[in-house]
């Protein structure tokens, strides 16, 4: 099988890659390697894609519609998983544009490539924030989520939409992944986990916002590359009994479907930071915060769709993931 994933240097497509790779797919990534985050980790986790002859890597930006036709022109892809974008909720306030042109016109490039060339199923991430306002607990894919309080948000809800306009309009048989708060080894650097975690090595005040009140659903970068690799394999077909007077937003009478990926195991912040302290062998300085604009006090997925759909739900500890991305940050920067 031939896979076309964007955003292959990130912390999900590298990890997918690596994947896949290892079960004898071959892999055509793309990536911009912007430099919102440290670039340098981006081309590490690249230089260990490269020790597999079946991948091959294209320094493209996806929002330019000709490189992005030429991938597509070039190669007939079995299945696409859309995973570059602009992401973060707080850069968002300062920089909207950058989710415009990757989140929106990148988006519809992909779409359009996958309609020309006849890929067989695109799977894309969309995000848990796109829950918003919902104060329903635990978030459904069978709720609305029409009310985003982040750009972040409403970008990837714009993306879900996109992608079934297009499941109409082409058959194209599209899956949207709801991630949630994605973390481990090889993660992003502007994410909590990285933050806490250096913030404590060095000694520093961290940030903890809304004081501490936050709960969130942690799940880990294995669980998250499982359930996506299961759903490439299943492509989404409309649903028989979707009913257009009681309309479902997970489903649809076309090929398209909605599904939450998280650990189900909500954790309070304080207690991620705990469990890090516990790690590092040292104690967090904390910095009380408000919470900031565009974020939400409470993640929790509800994932019986997803075990449903494949069989799985990510089981990883919270006790054990970040015992192994801690592990991972002193030997990548060299911490005794």
């Amino acid at each position: 099988m031939r896979v076309l994933i964007t955003g292959v240097a990130g912390f999900i497509g590298a990890a997918l890659a690596h994947h896949l790779l290892d079960q004898g797919e071959e892999i055509i990534g793309v990536d911009n390697l912007n430099d919102y985050y440290d670039v340098r980790l981006k081309l590490a986790r690249l230089e260990r894609l490269r020790t597999h002859s079946s991948f091959h890597f294209l320094t493209l930006d996806i929002a330019e519609r000709r490189p992005m036709n030429e991938v597509f022109d070039a190669y007939r892809f079995d299945a696409v998983v859309h995973l570059a974008a602009q992401v973060g909720v707080r850069y968002a306030v300062e920089n909207p544009s950058a989710y415009v042109d990757a989140n929106i016109v990148g988006f519809m490039n992909v779409l359009e490539g996958c309609r020309h060339s006849g890929v067989g199923h695109l799977v894309f991430a969309s995000s848990s924030s796109v829950y918003g306002a919902n104060a329903r607990l635990p978030y459904s894919e069978h709720d609305n989520v029409d009310h985003p309080v982040s750009l972040y948000a409403a970008s990837k809800k714009a993306n879900e939409l996109m992608a079934h306009s297009y499941a109409h309009l082409y058959g194209l048989s599209c899956t949207g992944l709801r991630f949630f708060t994605v973390y481990g080894p090889w993660g992003r650097p502007d994410m909590a986990p990285f933050r806490f975690t250096e913030g404590i090595l060095a000694g520093r005040a961290i940030p903890v916002f809304n004081r501490g009140d936050m709960v969130r659903d942690f799940t880990y970068i294995d669980d998250i590359v499982e359930g996506t690799v299961r759903i490439v394999g299943r492509p989404a077909a409309p649903a028989l009994a979707w009913d257009s007077d009681n309309p479902d937003p997970a489903t649809s009478y076309a090929p398209w479907r909605i599904y939450n990926i998280g650990n189900s195991e909500p954790i309070k912040l304080m207690h991620f930071i705990n469990a890090l302290e516990q790690c590092l062998g040292r104690e967090a300085i904390i910095d009380l915060l408000p919470i900031q604009p565009g974020e939400v006090k409470t993640t929790i997925a509800d994932v019986s769709e997803l075990e449903e759909a494949v069989g799985f739900r990510p089981r990883t500890s919270i006790e054990e993931g970040v015992a192994k991305f801690v592990a991972w940050y002193k030997d990548y920067y060299k911490i005794q």
